[in-house]
């Protein structure tokens, strides 16, 4: 597409709205998940399963990987062979955009692997640069290609006009260095169809996306957000937390509601172990494992699906208060926990492998 989704009359729904269906990327490259990935195939069919009781799944899979991942997952879930250089649909794939007919399209944003040549987290990032255009040829949606470096878990929406994302992560040097906030703020405006931006300082302690708001908070539904919070005063996080309450309570949405507020205990904190480390390929061009280093893990990063919340399971002292908290919040859906320790080890947790598709008709 030539135009602007917001010039065509296209908005970003909210999560909470009805989902055709999810897209997963199988994982399997050694040099960030453990054990050849084996652990975290296991963790990703689990998202897959519960995601599938909702609404359909489809997982991409390399051809390496095709027949494995096909054994792996239940027939229910779709397969399809397509070229990746990791794992993470809500950073590589579109953001899926409506109108008021119910049309849906896709924005395909510039990948950079969160940060490209200054702090990256790999190289090289091409093949994950395409997933937006693979997925949305797929799907038989029409593309709009974003003049702007954004990965999806650095946006949350209410679909009413209101995105919340930090300032760490989208003013961050190695995103956009030529674009300024009232610039960015334009382009969110023109390719999301939003009115009024709530900016965040920063995200989870020590998360090396540079602060995606995907997992420090979320919209449960208009005028309600999910903040990830810890009552140690000790705890560095807590003064993100902390700035990031304040900031979310002086603000109003697009519509001038006062936003409700809920927060989520985070767990641990959580450290990689030796053991961890040690079953990790070091490879030239990739982030290396360090133990002992500190993995942002929240609970905040779930997926919200059409009849489900599935939810990450990560510390046994804490996943059972996260659980009873969400499901007070979300009553209208079933929440399935999932122990996802090992995504998290690989940078990210469950909503950051998922992208949900809105309901509605593609291409005319």
């Amino acid at each position: 597409m030539n135009t602007t989704p917001a010039a065509d009359g296209f908005r970003m729904p909210g999560e909470f709205e009805p989902h055709s269906g999810c897209w997963m990327i199988w994982p399997e490259r050694p040099d960030n998940w453990r054990l050849g990935a084996k652990p975290a195939q296991q963790a990703f069919a689990a998202v897959a399963t519960a995601i599938a009781v909702g609404e359909p799944v489809t997982v991409a899979v390399s051809r390496a990987q095709f027949v494995n991942a096909r054994t792996m997952l239940p027939d229910a879930i779709r397969v399809v062979e397509m070229s990746t250089n990791d794992a993470w649909v809500r950073d590589t794939g579109p953001t899926f955009v409506v109108n008021r007919r119910g049309v849906v399209r896709g924005v395909d944003w510039v990948f950079n692997a969160w940060g490209g040549m200054n702090g990256g987290l790999f190289f090289p990032w091409d093949q994950d640069d395409l997933v937006a255009r693979k997925v949305l040829e797929i799907e038989g949606c029409d593309r709009y290609r974003a003049p702007l470096i954004l990965e999806g878990g650095a946006i949350h929406v209410d679909g009413e006009g209101t995105l919340i994302t930090t300032e760490e992560c989208l003013l961050n040097p190695n995103r956009n260095p030529h674009l300024d906030k009232g610039q960015i703020e334009i382009l969110l405006h023109e390719y999301l169809g939003i009115s009024s931006v709530i900016w965040l300082t920063k995200g989870v302690f020590d998360d090396e996306t540079n602060g995606h708001v995907d997992n420090l908070c979320c919209f449960a539904r208009p005028g309600e957000v999910i903040l990830t919070w810890t009552d140690n005063k000790r705890d560095p996080q807590y003064r993100i937390s902390q700035d990031a309450f304040e900031r979310l309570s002086e603000a109003r949405d697009a519509k001038g509601r006062k936003l409700k507020i809920h927060k989520l205990q985070q767990p641990g904190p959580l450290y990689r172990t030796q053991k961890e480390a040690d079953e990790i390929d070091a490879i030239d061009g990739t982030t290396h494992r360090k133990v002992h280093e500190r993995l942002a893990g929240s609970y905040v990063n779930f997926y919200l699906g059409n009849s489900v919340v599935v939810m990450p399971l990560l510390d046994a002292k804490r996943d059972a208060q996260a659980a009873r908290q969400l499901q007070k919040i979300f009553p209208e859906r079933r929440l399935i926990g999932v122990q996802s320790r090992e995504i998290l080890l690989g940078g990210g947790n469950i909503h950051c492998i998922t992208q949900q598709v809105p309901a509605g008709k593609k291409k005319r």
